[in-house]
């Protein structure tokens, strides 16, 4: 696949898009084996913890990159299918607010991971060459069907650093 060009993508979703280093679909790929294996190395109880308030715990994280990656790839669906209605946004806190991923395990939430993954995977292989350049609307700006899967990776990088930096690093 080509490089992604800048002008496939808002520039607000730039600090995802420069966290995937490689072909994306090898990232994307690879991400369906070490997010979980992630995921199941956090301490016991650990999942329910947030570093301040108003702050998400890291259960609802990994919920929230489950919600995001499922609305990106129905997006990437819309657009490859060169359906050109605009899409509008979503707003992640209430998305989170009404999943109530706390509820779950950090386990479930990893097996929910893998089983939308795998089933994006099987969606953007589909996509060829000139579906995968299509664009459309979506949150009042023009996005390519191939950002889509910068963004999912990226996204994913994005939140597993800050579980890393601000939920992680401080327990010693």
């Amino acid at each position: 696949m080509n490089p992604l060009k800048s002008d496939e993508f808002p520039s607000f979703y730039a600090a995802y898009v420069d966290t995937v280093i490689g072909d994306v679909k090898e990232v994307l790929n690879e991400q369906i084996v070490s997010f979980p294996a992630f995921l199941d190395a956090i301490p016991a109880g650990r999942s329910e913890y947030a570093y301040a308030e108003g702050k998400w715990t890291i259960k609802e994280i990994v919920g929230h990159v489950i919600d995001t990656e499922r609305i990106m790839a129905y997006r990437a669906l819309r657009f490859a299918r060169n359906d050109t209605k605009a899409l509008p946004g979503f707003e992640q806190e209430d998305y989170v607010t009404n999943a109530r991923f706390k509820e779950r395990s950090l386990g479930s939430l990893a097996e929910e991971f893998i089983l939308v993954r795998k089933a994006n995977m099987a969606l953007f292989e589909s996509f060829n060459e000139i579906e995968l350049t299509r664009k459309g609307l979506a949150s009042d700006r023009l996005i390519s069907v191939r950002a889509f899967l910068y963004i999912v990776a990226g996204h994913l990088n994005h939140h597993r650093n800050i579980i890393k930096e601000r939920y992680l690093e401080p327990v010693k």
